[in-house]
């Protein structure tokens, strides 16, 4: 679990959104993302903060524009900051989710094609995660993609919905 003070607010922001206080939480994310300089930025606050404040998004459009934000900034990343920070991961257990969500805003947005890409960098990255919780979410979640993009997912098949 993270100390750093950043890392916690955006944290406190997740949790604010998660509580349906989608308004709140995205104030909470815009002040943040005015304070660690945008996305030029600490790429640890930028990728985290962008992949956060994409889930709280009501317009699909505008979601994708902070995945892809937060995909970028995790290419800046390195494990190094990540254990600076308090975070337990690698940066490569990052590109799957990132992927993941890149390629359901897609599919969302009708470019069944760029789906399909995403989900192929997020299924090509996934054995950097853990078999832990996380870990599974995500195998879960592109079973859902891969089934909702017409595909069969290399996770095997899943009738669940994506959460």
């Amino acid at each position: 679990m993270t100390t750093d003070p950043t890392l916690v607010r955006i944290g406190e922001a997740v949790q604010a959104n998660h509580r349906g206080e989608r308004e709140a939480a995205r104030a909470l994310f815009a002040g943040i993302w005015d304070e660690i300089g945008g996305e030029r930025g600490d790429p640890l606050y930028v990728c985290t903060l962008a992949h956060s404040m994409a889930d709280a998004q009501d317009d699909v459009g505008q979601e994708l524009v902070w995945d892809e934000r937060a995909l970028a900034a995790a290419g800046s990343l390195t494990d190094a900051r990540l254990a600076e920070a308090g975070v337990a991961m690698p940066v490569a257990a990052l590109y799957p989710s990132l992927h993941l969500n890149l390629s359901e805003c897609h599919r969302r947005l009708g470019d069944l094609d760029r789906a399909r890409e995403h989900l192929r960098e997020a299924e090509a990255t996934i054995g950097a995660l853990g078999d832990d919780q996380y870990g599974e979410v995500i195998r879960k979640g592109l079973r859902q993609v891969a089934e909702r993009v017409g595909r069969p997912s290399a996770e095997g098949p899943s009738s669940q919905a994506l959460s």
